[in-house]
């Protein structure tokens, strides 16, 4: 069972929930400071107003697609050491499979910035970006800022958050994160999960319950009861990890022996300390869970907030899958692609998958793995089309499942065994064949998120379920199978931790930095190319307008093949919008080629709106329109790329996530939004006079101009911004906003 409290509600004495109505008992003010949340927050508030925090962080990471942006943007404003400890991981591009010599010489790139800046290099195959800062850097009590979406240490007493990378270059400037402070929503957890249940049944459930009604967008989870303590530590980092699909801001847990012995078998016991919400805390929202309610479930495609249980999922699979189809039709929007998900459904009744994977941050966890080798031990994956592939997330993951013998069992059965790879998180490894289903332990299946490419006429799915439903249905030959149906009392054998290869292999240079030393440029490691300030006035014309519910990063800028070019930036953005409205490039381009033109068409009009404003004060530009942008990874060149061809601004609904309206900003972009049907088209100009004269107002009534036969104006509103966002989007781009 999983309820969502209506309002706000008090945790006394770490037990009971008391309902905000029924709480006027209760200092609420003094109460929310409660919290863990509250308590990490303040501490590394640089403020004097916890209303309006500035963050400074104890760690950061990146890994080898965001990383170096990150260094030459940081670069390009002056940064001359790393000034907190910053890890640099090779784990997305791992494979230099594509591109030439592209991805190694990023990699080269890495390891000379980790030399001259004071930095830690892990190079690749040796440990996934999250499974690295688990091992070596989340503690109790502190904070984490990553440039992946899926940065998330709660289950270690960390708060982490994922951002666009200009949210790290601000840290490497000895800047500040910006934020008002978030509401905290309490995640009370009672009982036990049952054998055959695993973190994902658990995380898949929650995102069920909270994604589609926003019960926790940009607020933080805080993980509190005694259900806690029915989980081991590794066990909860693999639930923590996929708080990120609710679009929670971050998350935090409390802590407790499990989390002490965790940190230290990693040989940090120091770092422990116990974090519990006070005798009474307040949270802005409450989701309590029975763990021993829930049981295996499935994340059909294509998001992981589409969620069954397998066992009522396999009762009339047809007529659900028959549903999921009528989405993929919208998603491919080609009709010479040969898709299907009800003819995974045989005769019997029974549903067939064609692949398997076990793997990343959210899968390649010690216990998934070994509960996952357990039962698949004296079985078999059979040799027909199903194939199932496991990358443990680290190499001392690794080396204890060699030695306790869990990775024998696995081959034996058939799997294929991996090294620390998050390519089928992302569409970089294991991309299934044309209409096949996938089923993963892994973070996302948003659409083409495995790798398919619609606009060639190839598609597949995934569905997201548990490392031991995956190991089920392995066991059974592909025919999708909840773990519940193997399960038994197998204890996961205790983790011993060996550092040695990170010993041997990592590059430690924090405090180290050797400032004379060069940066190792490949071919395609290009410097951002030159971005104006915002003009008083600004033209805008419509270059996409997308009104699917949801537009996810994925679609703004494709994953994949495409993170060869992440460092070249004009190279990188001819993939904009690729697989969601591949003409956008060639109208972008055309806009930032014409202004001239443009301006000289539109400018009668607006010279009757605005008499006083000369040609030479209006700035032309590209826009796009969509509901509801951003949705998923943290990825900034979900923005930059639409910066680099000329785009100005955005206009929505409503932002899915605070980091790419992060990104929108810090690359110059007007985060505009309006609450009416967008009463315009791909090619129409929107008119914006006044912009910088608005940003310094409230900014809730900004009028703008549709030109065209008739003129017409619509509202506009842009939603909270920082004084320093607010100088970030006039200078033109954080590079611009840091050298000034």
């Amino acid at each position: 069972m999983i309820k969502l409290y209506d309002g706000g509600a008090f945790l006394v004495n770490g037990k009971q929930i008391v309902p905000e109505a029924e709480g006027s008992s209760y200092n609420k003010e003094e109460a929310r400071k409660g919290t863990i949340a509250y308590g990490i927050l303040s501490a590394h508030n640089t403020s004097d107003n916890m209303e309006k925090l500035r963050i400074r962080f104890d760690a950061m990471a990146s890994h080898d697609i965001t990383f170096v942006g990150i260094v030459q943007t940081a670069k390009a404003s002056g940064m001359t050491e790393f000034p907190i400890p910053y890890v640099l991981t090779n784990c997305h591009n791992s494979l230099c499979a594509v591109g030439g010599t592209i991805n190694e010489d990023d990699h080269v790139f890495g390891l000379s910035a980790a030399k001259k800046y004071g930095g830690i290099y892990v190079p690749p195959h040796i440990a996934v970006i999250h499974q690295y800062m688990r091992e070596r850097h989340a503690g109790c009590g502190r904070m984490i800022i990553g440039s992946d979406s899926h940065t998330r240490y709660g289950a270690l007493g960390t708060m982490a958050m994922g951002e666009g990378g200009g949210e790290l270059v601000k840290q490497l400037l000895r800047d500040t994160y910006d934020i008002n402070y978030p509401g905290v929503v309490g995640v009370y957890l009672d009982g036990k999960p049952n054998p055959g249940v695993g973190p994902q049944d658990i995380a898949i459930a929650i995102i069920g319950e909270v994604f589609k009604n926003g019960y926790v967008k940009n607020k933080v989870m805080e993980f509190v009861g005694p259900g806690v303590t029915s989980m081991s530590c590794d066990y909860r980092n693999g639930v923590d990890v996929m708080t990120t699909e609710t679009t929670c801001l971050s998350s935090i847990w409390r802590t407790d022996d499990n989390t002490k012995a965790f940190l230290t078998a990693h040989g940090r016991g120091d770092d422990y300390r116990e974090l519990n919400p006070a005798d009474v805390a307040y949270y802005d929202g409450m989701i309590y869970i029975d763990l021993a309610t829930i049981k295996p479930m499935i994340a059909l495609p294509f998001h992981p907030s589409n969620a069954f249980e397998i066992e009522e999922f396999l009762k009339s699979p047809a007529d659900i899958l028959r549903e999921i189809e009528k989405g993929a039709a919208v998603i491919q929007d080609n009709p010479d692609i040969d898709f299907s998900l009800t003819d995974k459904v045989g005769a019997d009744g029974k549903v067939r998958v064609q692949q398997g994977i076990i793997a990343g941050c959210a899968g390649g966890t010690y216990s998934s793995i070994c509960e996952a080798a357990h039962i698949l031990k004296n079985a078999n994956c059979g040799n027909d089309e199903f194939t199932l592939s496991v990358y443990p997330s680290s190499q001392p993951v690794f080396m204890e499942l060699v030695k306790n013998g869990a990775i024998t069992d696995l081959m034996a059965a058939g799997a294929a065994v991996k090294t620390a790879f998050c390519g089928p998180c992302f569409g970089a490894g294991d991309t299934p064949a044309n209409n096949a289903l996938s089923i993963r332990h892994t973070t996302r299946n948003f659409p083409n998120r495995e790798g398919s490419k619609p606009g060639n006429g190839q598609l597949s799915a995934v569905a997201l379920m548990d490392a031991r439903s995956i190991a089920a249905t392995a066991a059974n030959g592909g025919v999708l199978t909840p773990a519940t149906a193997f399960a038994d009392d197998y204890v996961v054998p205790e983790y011993t931790f060996d550092s040695s290869s990170y010993e041997s292999r990592v590059y430690q240079g924090f405090g180290k930095g050797e400032k004379d030393a060069d940066l190792v440029y490949g071919p395609n490691i290009k410097d951002w190319p030159e971005m104006p300030a915002l003009s008083d006035n600004i033209l805008l014309k419509v270059c996409s307008k997308i009104m699917d519910p949801v537009t996810t990063t994925d679609e703004l800028i494709p994953s994949g093949e495409t993170s060869s070019f992440r460092s070249n930036p004009l190279g990188l953005a001819e993939f904009t919008l690729s697989r969601r409205d591949p003409e956008y490039v060639s109208r972008a381009k055309a806009v930032n080629a014409g202004g001239a033109e443009m301006l000289e068409a539109a400018f009668a009009q607006i010279a009757e709106i605005t008499p006083e404003v000369a040609k030479g004060d209006i700035e032309t530009g590209s826009m796009i329109y969509c509901v509801k942008p951003g949705d998923g990874s943290a990825r900034e060149q979900a923005a930059s790329c639409q910066r680099v061809l000329g785009g100005l601004a955005n206009i929505c609904s409503e932002y899915a996530t605070k980091r790419y309206r992060s990104n929108v900003m810090n690359w110059g972009m007007v985060p505009f939004q309006m609450e009416a049907e967008p009463d315009f088209e791909v090619g129409d100009m929107i008119y914006v006079p006044g912009i910088r004269e608005a940003m310094a107002g409230d900014m809730k009534d900004i009028k703008a101009y549709v030109l065209g036969d008739n003129v017409r104006e619509i509202k506009l509103y842009i939603a909270d911004m920082t004084d320093e966002e607010k100088e970030i989007v006039k200078a033109g781009c954080l590079i611009n906003y840091n050298r000034k």
